[in-house]
């Protein structure tokens, strides 16, 4: 394959402004130079990073969540998810997270890489977490605001329902393609470090 030589100008910042602090995010105006002195202004979400959990039954079954999303406006049917605290490790907050949205632990717990969000605008990374074994282990822990309820589906409909759009939340279907390159021999998965499993 040929490759385009167009040189890709690096930017630096000038400097910053904390434009809106938005409790979960926030908004930052960066004034930027690029390589060849042209500035300009750019705006970013500067937010916690995130995990999602693919979290496994002995059955292979997932446990997913349905709840609002006041974006979209309507119900999403995801897998479990949420912010990383401040001092918490992703793995930490994958485990917090499975287990306030759905009431489920399980036994073996495995890395698979992160994604970059969307790297034009938003600063932080999504972490995806396998959760093999899952099981109740009492009632969830719901945030203020939030409410989910447990949806229970087979692995093997992952694909269905995300060609169908029943799942469309962009970072759950990374987080379900990222198992099946798991399932497939492509993506090796990682044990969470005991450094990770004290953060």
């Amino acid at each position: 394959m040929d490759r385009d030589e167009t040189e890709i100008d690096r930017w630096t910042v000038e400097e910053s402004e904390r434009l809106a602090d938005c409790r979960v995010f926030a908004v930052e105006r960066r004034r930027m130079r690029r390589g060849d002195g042209r500035a300009d202004d750019f705006f970013v979400i500067r937010s916690p990073d995130w995990v999602n959990v693919v979290a496994l039954t002995g059955e292979d079954e997932r446990v997913l969540v349905e709840q609002w999303r006041h974006g979209v406006e309507k119900v999403t049917l995801e897998i479990p998810g949420g912010m990383v605290d401040p001092g918490e490790s992703p793995y930490r907050a994958a485990v917090r997270e499975l287990r306030e949205e759905t009431g489920y632990t399980a036994r073996e717990w495995y890395g698979l890489g992160w994604v970059e969000p969307n790297p034009a605008i938003q600063t932080n990374r999504c972490h995806t977490f396998l959760a093999r074994g899952a099981e109740p282990a009492g009632r969830p822990s719901f945030d203020r605001n939030e409410r989910c309820r447990l949806v229970l589906r087979p692995f093997s409909e992952a694909g269905r329902l995300v060609a169908e759009g029943i799942i469309d939340h962009a970072l759950v279907v990374v987080a379900l393609h990222r198992e099946s390159l798991r399932r497939a021999g492509v993506l090796a998965p990682s044990k969470p470090t005991a450094e990770e499993s004290q953060a």
